[in-house]
């Protein structure tokens, strides 16, 4: 790698330590660990942001995923926790998506909602908001990139918190938050907006394939079951209708009499001398 992972971790996330980026402590355990992967792999996950920041994210999940081996790993954890370096060894066939499903199960849009309705307003929602804050020196434009779920409709509630941090002494003032000019508010709303749209059609596109998708099964069935009803009401005559097809027995050697296929009826052929009549009865 002509570039370290550590300084694409610097480049992407503002930090060159692991444990900041995943925001745990350096005593933690793995699975903790994990779950602070899973949560940040939310954000950057390439099936999961608008068209036009694929390339990033996929950058961004990409070296998420390679420190996170890091840390799991309990050899090349050691080696950091002691040395502060990472094995950049040559990766480049690495599938992290398809790594990243073997840890996870599939993610739902009903999963999503629970995780954003228990991350808003919760202390790793403020801690997250701290460090974007801090990290991008209150560019809001890379806090947004940074804070899971937050929108240009957050804004208010996101400076509120930040506000708070100010007065109470937790992080100094960036006028760049505290005083953004119009102009780069409205280019970053103008964006969202169509990155919003963006993603809206993305999902209409998806429901949509999913709805002609349920459509043709249903019809499948629907066919199928005609096709076992028709089975289940005429299948069991099927020895019958054979028997309508079969050729006609062979007449019996000495059998008397032939079919009137004019009349419909038979007629037998009388005795010499007694003639019959047609109820059968010998007339005199």
């Amino acid at each position: 790698m002509s570039t370290g992972t550590l300084d694409i971790c610097e480049k992407y996330y503002g930090t060159r330590n692991i444990y900041e980026l995943f925001g745990v402590e350096k005593t933690v355990s793995e699975q903790e660990i994990k779950k602070a992967y899973y949560r940040l792999s939310l954000q950057v996950h390439p099936d999961r942001v608008p068209e036009s920041d694929k390339k990033e994210a996929t950058e961004k999940f990409k070296v998420l995923s390679k420190l996170y081996n890091v840390l799991s790993n309990k050899d090349s954890r050691a080696v950091y926790d002691e040395r502060g370096i990472v094995d950049d060894g040559d990766d480049a066939s690495t599938n992290w998506v398809a790594r990243w499903q073997q840890f996870f199960k599939p993610i739902t849009k009903e999963d999503i909602d629970n995780y954003k309705k228990n991350y808003i307003g919760s202390e790793t929602e403020q801690y997250d908001i701290k460090r974007a804050y801090m990290n991008g020196k209150g560019c809001k434009n890379y806090m947004m990139q940074c804070v899971p779920f937050m929108t240009c409709e957050d804004e208010p509630r996101i400076a509120d918190v930040v506000q708070k941090m100010i007065d109470e002494k937790e992080v100094p003032e960036y006028a760049i938050f505290t005083k953004e000019p119009k102009a780069k508010r409205d280019r970053r709303r103008k964006k969202y907006a169509r990155e919003a749209k963006q993603a809206e059609e993305i999902i209409q596109q998806q429901e949509l394939a999913s709805l002609e998708k349920q459509i043709v099964l249903k019809r499948k069935s629907a066919f199928s079951s005609l096709i076992e009803s028709l089975e289940a009401k005429y299948g069991n005559n099927e020895d019958e209708e054979n028997d309508e097809f079969e050729a006609p027995p062979k007449k019996r050697k000495g059998q008397k009499g032939k079919r009137d296929v004019s009349a419909g009826r038979a007629t037998t052929k009388p005795a010499k001398g007694k003639p019959v009549t047609r109820k059968g009865r010998a007339s005199k």
